[in-house]
């Protein structure tokens, strides 16, 4: 076990490259920031390594306090991840089997112990990590129940950039052919920052334009400048500017890489709602990642917010597994707290004149 990915061997650090092609969050360059960036979280963060035959087979990045903390109480174990991540997984050899993700999962409890409890979100539920920790945590002996994290729409690059825009609705095409209008006529430029010289200022823009806009002041601030500095080295980085007469007034920061593209932040200056320059700012960006990039596919990350299903083809979900120590009585009281919710939540949503929500329960 290692606190900082910095400390991991080569052969731990080659699974974490080998996992960041789903998604950035998963490697090292991540990790490194999230931990530099976020000391509050940094100091619960453990990297556990399983190794058979004297080779790295698996990294579980966890967070765990050992006196219990505000972001992860006492007996708890959470995947290293938090509203900055969009998908969070271990790194997982080829050739690992459920088995030795059970002798994992049973080591980082001795480890922390006691633990009562482990919650691992968010988390793809078509990929392999998730079948595996499934299968891993029966084997284990733990209670586990899955449930959702947030819907997450994406697209599957089927075309050019002229054939994509052809198959937007016809409403979203209008709106921003009018703004596209409105801004040459005031005289915007569009600027994409991926490095370089500009880094410097289209980082002051962008900071300008998300304290001007409708958006939350930023919890940690130091994140979001260490993790476009750390694109911008890793070549990752799609920074998207408007200025209008000097001053940014719209900026995007996107983050390209292994053949996709993922829309991190997004914001504009209030004070120029009206002339559209977000809408216009995404279109150029789709545009760049789709006939310069050449990427497979550009996923909105985060949430159901109608507007991204007129930009994206598809919606999926990102789930998460929340798994109960069955050996401890905090263990077997959050089990039957999770079970009665469950056994309850069709009769409650039904008086309600809801739906369920998908959520079950694995033995």
């Amino acid at each position: 076990m290692v606190r900082r990915p910095d400390e991991l061997a080569p052969d731990a650090l080659a699974l974490l490259a080998q996992a960041e092609h789903a998604g950035v969050e998963l490697g090292a360059a991540w990790y490194a920031n999230f931990v530099a960036s976020l000391p509050e979280l940094g100091a619960l963060a453990h990297f556990h390594v399983l190794r058979q035959a004297g080779r790295a087979v698996a990294v579980l990045p966890v967070l765990a306090a050992r006196h219990g903390q505000p972001a992860v109480p006492r007996g708890r174990v959470q995947s290293l991840a938090n509203y900055y991540s969009a998908l969070w997984a271990p790194a997982l050899d080829s050739a690992l089997t459920p088995e030795l993700l059970a002798e994992l999962l049973r080591h980082v409890a001795r480890w922390h112990a006691p633990v009562h409890s482990l919650h691992f979100a968010p988390m793809d539920p078509g990929s392999r990590a998730w079948s595996l920790m499934q299968d891993a945590l029966r084997l284990a002996g733990w209670g586990r129940w899955d449930f959702l994290a947030f819907g997450n729409w994406y697209l599957q690059v089927s075309s050019d950039w002229a054939g994509y825009l052809a198959q937007r609705p016809g409403e979203l095409r209008n709106t921003l052919r009018r703004s596209e209008k409105r801004l040459l006529k005031a005289g915007a430029q569009i600027e994409i920052v991926c490095g370089g010289e500009r880094l410097a200022a289209a980082l002051r823009a962008y900071e300008h334009v998300y304290a001007a806009s409708w958006k939350q002041a930023e919890p940690h601030p130091g994140f979001m400048q260490e993790l476009i500095r750390c694109c911008a080295r890793q070549e990752w980085l799609r920074l998207g500017v408007v200025w209008l007469e000097g001053q940014p007034i719209a900026a995007q920061v996107w983050i390209v890489a292994h053949g996709k593209a993922a829309i991190y932040k997004l914001a504009y200056d209030e004070a120029f709602k009206a002339l559209g320059s977000g809408t216009v700012l995404t279109a150029r960006l789709m545009r760049h990642v789709l006939e310069i990039d050449g990427v497979a596919e550009v996923d909105y990350l985060m949430g159901d917010d109608p507007y991204k299903r007129h930009w994206m083809s598809h919606r999926r979900e990102r789930r998460g597994l929340r798994a109960y120590n069955l050996h401890t009585v905090p263990g077997l009281v959050g089990a039957a707290r999770e079970g009665l919710t469950t056994l309850l939540r069709p009769w409650l949503l039904k008086l309600r004149g809801r739906k369920q929500p998908p959520a079950s329960f694995h033995a």
